[in-house]
This record gives C-alpha cells, structure tokens and sequence, in this order.
C-alpha cells in the first residue's frame, strides 16, 4: 500500500468544540506549502480522525516535503509510515518491514500500539506483544527488546480506515496554523529582534504584515534590502508572502531632533512609530502590534520608557521576547535563518540622531509636552503618503 507522511498535530486536539476550525486551517496551509512548489506533483491531503495523512509518491521526495511542512505552524510530529490492512498477520509483517528498514544490522527496539478503532479484535498491549513476538520469531536475536530506554520505538496505530506503522518521526514547528489568530503589524527592523517576534506571532496562528521606518538619505537603499531578504525568510512560515509597509521616517525625524530635547529624541520617535504602526495596523484589520523589545536592552525598553511609549495607542501592543535575553534571541535567530541577514552591517533608522545618553527612565507629561510643539498629525499624514507596500515571498520582493 502507498507510503504516507503521517501529521500529528498535538496542542489542535484540546480546542474542544472549535478543534475542526483549527485542523481545517492546518489542512489548508499544508496544501498550500506543498502547491507552493512546482517540483511537486498535485496529491491529496487527508484529514481522518486525529491525524492528517500526505501521500509521498516518490521515495526521492521525502527531503523536500519534509523542509516544506517543517515550516507549517501546528504540526507536532512528521511521521513517515507504510499502511497495512487492519489485519493482524499483515500487520506483523508491514512492522517486521518498518524495523528492518529501520535498524538493518539490528539493535534494540520496543512496540508501541494505539487502537483507535475500537471495533479492532486486539487491544493495544496485545497488538505490541503480537507484533514484537513475531519480530523475535522471523529474525532470531537479531533484535532485542528494552522496554524502558529503548534506541527505537515501533509505532502501531489501528485506525478506522487503515493500520498504520513507523519507526521514528521528525519534529513539527509546532504551534498554532498561521491564519487562526487574527491579524496584527509587527514592527520589521533590519536588527536581530524584530524578525524573532515575527515569527513567535506567526507560530501562534497570528497573520502579520511588517511595518519598516526607513530614513533615506541617512539610512541606505541597502538597510531596506536588508529588510527585505528578512521578509523573504519569513515568508514560508505564513504561507509563502509576508507585506511588508515601507514607512517614509525621515522628515519626523528631522522635526523631533529640532524640536525636542536630544535625551528624548529616541522616546518622541517611539511614540510616533507606535502611532503610524496602530494606523497601519486598523487599515488592515490588525488588531494588535508585535516588536522585538525585551525589558532592559536598551533605553527604549525599560519599563518607564515602554510606559510612556505605549500611552500613544489602545491597540495591545505584543512583546513575545519580553523575557529573552540576547544570546537566547540570537539562538532563535539562527534557527529561523534570519540571523546572518540582520548582522549586516547596514544601519536602520533608529541609529539616526542617536543621542549619547538617551533618557532611560522618561516621564509621560514631559514626552506630552514636547510633542506639543510638534505638528504630529501633519507629520503622521505626510509620512503615509509618502510609504510604499511591498509584497515578499521566497522567489523575490514587489511593490504592490
């Protein structure tokens, strides 16, 4: 019988009631990963009780379609499996098979069953024993068994339509689908932060679309470039696009370090990017923004200064690296494949008319009355007229 990718998909079960919309969406990201790619042929992707079944129709496309769904948010486990009939003595030899496969010079092993289809003659510790006597029975001592730390673990799982049996799996990105847990901005610099929040949001289901403050001529065509290849990265992981807003900084920029005091340029601009991120974001159905921050690295993310930042929007504003420090971040960064790119050594608009000593613990009526002398609304205005909107995906980025 045909060779399947079997999909666990873990946290989705507990949904209760809504568990179906969560497991219709994975459903769909999973065909849309794989349609993605042209070097796959179309195939049909199953939904059976507790599990997603992918058909793999060539040996040769195991690599591939386990890069592609490694990036699908809510799948637990990746499991490679042969299908048997729900038949015993067929079911010993599919597992005898597996194991061979498997461990071809022998070795240690154990069987794990699940009988989900009650309906089946055996329970689940006698299908282990079954299948593992009749193991030692064809192979001799070619196998041992080790029932407490054992190097591999036959699964057995009896299903309503098929049995089915593996030996060992690959790990899921885990998480929730992109595309259950509604739609927020998250705030794209070229640093190593911003790109790990992205990704946090997008694993807990959340669609994003980047907001980038880019200060031409202070920053370079490249610092955007920069942005952009980040954009690309994190692509796959939303269903192969990522929108990226193009916000025109410069001229607020220019106002604020005219007109307010240089300790508190970094806060006053803050404060405006919050602003145009909440304008972005409701323009899109956003209802929330994510950031890189983390309590204490640096003046802008003390808990004073995120006090007075975030005065300027109701819109929850998502700090998911609250708690990193930096080498836990950077970690992160390498895994998702963003790291190299933000270590370029292209500066973002938040290194322009940096102050020596920024204020690390400002107040709010102060922030207040120095944006008093601003013309904020004329400034927010001009600087959305002045944006462009570009779409990422893998293959390259496009104005839209």
């Amino acid at each position: 019988m045909q060779p399947l990718l079997m999909i666990k998909y873990g946290e989705l079960g507990l949904k209760g009631k809504n568990k179906n919309l969560f497991i219709r969406q994975l459903v769909q990201n999973i065909e849309r990963a794989l349609a993605a790619e042209p070097a796959l042929p179309p195939r049909q992707v199953r939904n059976t009780r507790g599990r997603i079944m992918v058909p793999l129709l060539a040996d040769t496309e195991l690599p591939l379609l386990r890069r592609l769904l490694s990036r699908v948010f809510g799948i637990y486990a990746i499991c490679p499996v042969q299908t048997s009939t729900k038949e015993l003595p067929v079911i010993q030899k599919t597992a005898l098979r597996v194991l061979e496969q498997t461990l071809p010079e022998g070795g240690e092993f154990k069987v794990e069953s699940r009988r989900a289809d009650k309906s089946f003659p055996f329970i689940s510790p006698e299908i282990s024993r079954e299948v593992g006597n009749y193991i030692f029975d064809q192979t001799g001592d070619k196998f041992t068994a080790q029932m407490h730390k054992p190097e591999h673990i036959l699964q057995v799982e009896v299903r309503d339509e098929a049995a089915y049996v593996y030996c060992g799996s690959w790990p899921g990105a885990k998480g929730m689908p992109v595309g259950t847990g509604g739609r927020a901005v998250v705030m794209l610099s070229g640093g190593i932060d911003s790109p790990v929040a992205a990704w946090l949001a997008m694993k807990r289901g959340v669609t994003v679309q980047a907001v980038h403050f880019e200060s031409f001529p202070f920053t370079s065509e490249r610092a955007q470039e920069k942005v952009f290849d980040l954009a690309r990265v994190l692509a796959p992981w939303q269903n192969g696009e990522l929108k990226v807003h193009c916000v025109h900084f410069t001229e607020i920029q220019k106002a604020i370090h005219a007109a307010c005091p240089e300790e508190y340029g970094i806060t006053i601009m803050r404060r405006f990017m919050f602003r145009l991120a909440e304008r972005i974001a409701r323009s899109t159905a956003g209802l929330g923004i994510y950031t890189g921050e983390s309590v204490g690295q640096v003046a802008s993310q003390t808990l004073e200064s995120m006090y007075v930042i975030n005065d300027v929007t109701k819109m929850p504003v998502l700090r998911p690296l609250v708690g990193f420090d930096k080498e836990e971040i950077m970690e992160r960064a390498k895994q998702i494949g963003t790291y190299d790119i933000s270590i370029r050594p292209y500066e973002d608009c938040c290194t322009v008319f940096l102050p020596a000593h920024p204020k690390i613990k400002p107040r709010l009526a102060e922030a207040l009355a120095m944006e008093e002398k601003l013309p904020v609304k004329e400034l927010m205005d001009e600087a959305l007229a002045a944006s462009k909107t570009w779409l990422a995906t893998p293959e390259g980025v496009k104005q839209i």
